[in-house]
């Protein structure tokens, strides 16, 4: 479980893609979320102006998640509320799908850099967007020779953000393995569920919002 398996390897344009166990997974969580979308969007087409049942616990999860980002952003730039939901919900359902066996794709940092790359990049985005010339500005601040430093210190901010999601997501992982190899047969019925129960629910969960939290305050501070 904590070697990544390489499922096969496709030779497209002279250039080998290694399908691992990331990929497929990521695959697999792609196509769930994409299921509960249309799933959703069908029920949702008889729009109601009273919401009940299903479209109002849908309408509950939205609101909460725009007025998080809202109350975290502002009004200013709760715009991108959207691309953070994608990222909340893949996230989160990477940590829950281990009740399931599969291996987080967060639990491989090729996975987290990337989603840490993507709001580095709106960061900067967003930086350019609101502040202009300002925010170019700003890496020379308060003197043109710290301009290295003060790159430095930009690049840091999604490496850091990715080796902590990764970190924090690999560690349960370790543990949950550990305690299947190492413990007699008998323990492990019962006792595990409460271990996915911590590292996979409350610990993944934790862990999702401490990912979007720490990238929604690297977008205000560019923008800002």
């Amino acid at each position: 479980m904590l070697n990544i398996e390489n499922y096969a390897i496709w030779n497209i344009f002279g250039i080998d893609i290694w399908i691992t166990e990331t990929i497929v997974n990521t695959w697999i969580i792609m196509l769930v979320l994409t299921l509960i979308a249309l799933y959703t969007r069908s029920k949702l087409k008889k729009f109601k102006e009273i919401p009940a049942g299903f479209q109002n616990a849908i309408e509950a999860v939205i609101e909460m998640f725009d007025n998080f980002i809202t109350n975290t952003l502002g009004k200013k730039l709760s715009y991108i509320a959207p691309w953070y939901f994608m990222v909340f919900m893949f996230v989160l359902f990477s940590a829950l799908m281990s009740i399931f066996g599969l291996r987080a794709p967060t639990a491989d940092w090729a996975t987290t850099f990337a989603l840490a790359f993507a709001s580095f990049i709106l960061m900067l985005g967003m930086g350019f967007k609101h502040q202009k010339g300002a925010y170019l500005k700003s890496f020379f601040n308060p003197h043109f020779i710290f301009f290295p430093l003060n790159l430095i210190g930009e690049i840091a901010k999604p490496v850091s953000l990715s080796f902590r999601l990764f970190g924090n997501m690999l560690s349960g992982t370790i543990i949950l393995t550990l305690y299947y190899g190492l413990m007699p047969y008998f323990t492990q019925i019962g006792i595990p569920a409460l271990l996915h129960a911590f590292f996979d629910i409350i610990f993944g969960a934790l862990q999702t919002y401490i990912f979007v939290i720490l990238s929604l305050m690297y977008v205000k501070g560019a923008a800002e």
